[in-house]
């Protein structure tokens, strides 16, 4: 069986674990870390199979693990990406963001082959990117259109320097027009999705990017379209967000899970 080790032991991190301790990830949690003790001591009471909690995020990786599960921001994804391959384990990453930094990009990139080692990506709040990969090369346009109720975006760093209130709005307003890269770092937490959706199709500063804040919306809704060469794509998906954490939707922490049952599995496998 798989050993893995997960970094990051909050909303996300946790229905992960979850899984691997009831046995629908076909693997073992050895070792976790998060940088606050409370969390990790928290995740292992509830867990039947108890990790051993790291001492700090370098020495997670040091551990014999097969794979390192990133389920804790993109600062996480900065500073500790790289050791975990030079320690010679896959990696998953969940704050997908840090990868639209061309610099850390490529030395993650290189660090793959110098090591032979692999990084996934889960696809996340949204669908449709094995559709987007295909006609890669024939894309010209993509867009998305992310819609939140204002308190999954309360915390963002957009909204330092933005006059916006999120508490004063009252109806579907647009709060953000830009590129994903500019997304992605103003809404670090909120917005992976545009992130991934850039790395798979035609780039940060070419994806379009639009956030809506909805006070009357109970869902996270990710409208994408993509049109080219090939013709047009456009998907449209809803997500409830997790009840722990609103800035997560469901979704992500299932295709997380499913991510892993792959990666942990001698099986079929369907789709690109």
């Amino acid at each position: 069986m798989k050993r893995i080790g997960l970094l990051g032991c909050g909303a996300m991190g946790t229905q992960i674990a979850l899984a691997i301790d009831s046995g629908e990830i076909p693997g073992i949690l050895t070792h976790v870390f998060d940088d606050s003790k409370e969390k990790s001591t928290l995740l292992v009471e509830k867990l039947t199979n108890k990790p051993e909690i790291a001492e700090n995020s370098h020495l997670l990786s040091s551990n014999p693990l097969d794979i390192v599960v990133e389920a804790a921001s993109q600062d996480a994804v900065r500073d500790v990406s790289l050791s975990i391959l030079q320690n010679k384990k896959d990696l998953m990453i969940m704050s997908v963001g840090a990868l639209l930094d061309e610099s850390i990009y490529d030395i993650l990139s290189d660090a793959c082959k110098d090591f032979k080692k692999t990084i996934y990506l889960p696809s996340g709040a949204i669908a449709g990117l094995d559709g987007i990969k295909s006609v890669k090369d024939e894309l010209e346009s993509v867009t998305i259109t992310t819609t939140k109720h204002p308190r999954s975006l309360k915390g963002a760093k957009f909204f330092e320097t933005s006059d916006v209130n999120l508490d004063e709005i009252n109806s579907s307003t647009v709060i953000f027009e830009g590129t994903a890269k500019e997304a992605v770092s103003l809404f670090p937490a909120n917005i992976n999705v545009a992130a991934l959706l850039s790395l798979t199709g035609i780039g940060s500063e070419k994806t379009g990017v639009k956030i809506v804040a909805d006070p009357n919306t109970d869902k996270n809704t990710h409208h994408i379209e993509a049109s080219g060469k090939f013709g047009k794509m456009t998907f449209t998906i809803e997500n409830y967000p997790d009840e722990n954490n609103p800035k997560t939707s469901r979704l992500a922490i299932l295709s997380a899970i499913e991510t892993l049952k792959k990666y942990c599995s001698n099986d079929i496998q369907i789709g690109t």
